[in-house]
């Protein structure tokens, strides 16, 4: 049985992530507290089960989870070009949530909802199987001491629980600037058997940076330091 076609009773000691001060711009706090009660919901105080995206949005459309939205520079304007699509936005960092809703409140959008905490614990207790159209993971932190590659997000165990979280023909789209996590992104998911690598004809198996995805002033650091950035698009056959 593939780990695709089935619940990941997936338990982590080790997470991806470390918290960071809390403490908020004036601006970046009265987005919050004008927008949060509607858009956003911690991971630890939703229901038992799985999270009703449909009432959430008040409509059925395709599901497209972003994990790790930083600061929102990306990710509000990925949500502004998708307006078919309900996004959804999964952060630990509270000035990052913040800020990505003045992002998105600047652009008038309305398909965008934010939740903070921890993806894996979202996606193992609150989302269902096959319920996701995408999952976007773009420069998650890459821990590069080699004594904590442990901690970086793309695991085996990662990649198996957001795969049987994906719909049939479903998408999970990496992005990286560590040539590192880069390899070993493309190791986890070449492995996974639920996963298809859309590009495993192009060379090393990358795919093309897509032209939608934005420039953002971190890329262009990576770009400015000299290191590649490597996408990786594998959907669920």
């Amino acid at each position: 049985m593939n780990s695709s076609d089935q619940q990941v009773p997936f338990r982590r000691t080790v997470v991806s992530y470390v918290q960071r001060g809390e403490r908020m711009t004036v601006g970046q706090q009265r987005a919050w507290d004008r927008h949060w009660a509607e858009l956003g919901a911690d991971v630890t105080e939703l229901p038992e089960g799985p999270l009703d995206v449909e009432s959430w949005f008040g409509r059925s459309a395709p599901v497209v989870l972003e994990i790790g939205s930083g600061m929102g520079e990306t990710t509000a304007q990925l949500v502004a070009a998708q307006p078919d699509d309900n996004y959804l936005a999964v952060e630990v960092y509270k000035p990052g949530l913040a800020q990505l809703m003045l992002r998105a409140e600047k652009l008038e959008v309305s398909n965008l909802r934010l939740l903070r905490g921890d993806a894996i614990v979202l996606l193992r207790d609150h989302v269902e199987p096959e319920s996701l159209d995408e999952v976007r993971i773009y420069f998650p932190d890459p821990w590069p001491k080699k004594r904590h590659h442990k901690r970086r997000l793309v695991q085996p165990e990662s990649v198996a629980l957001i795969t049987s979280r994906l719909r049939p023909g479903g998408v999970l789209h990496l992005a990286t600037d560590w040539e590192n996590y880069a390899e070993q992104m493309r190791e986890v998911c070449e492995a996974e058997p639920g996963l298809r690598n859309r590009y495993a004809d192009e060379p090393g198996g990358w795919a093309p940076r897509p032209d939608w995805r934005p420039i953002t002033k971190f890329e262009n650091r990576a770009h400015d330091e000299g290191r590649e950035i490597h996408d990786l698009i594998y959907e669920r056959p």
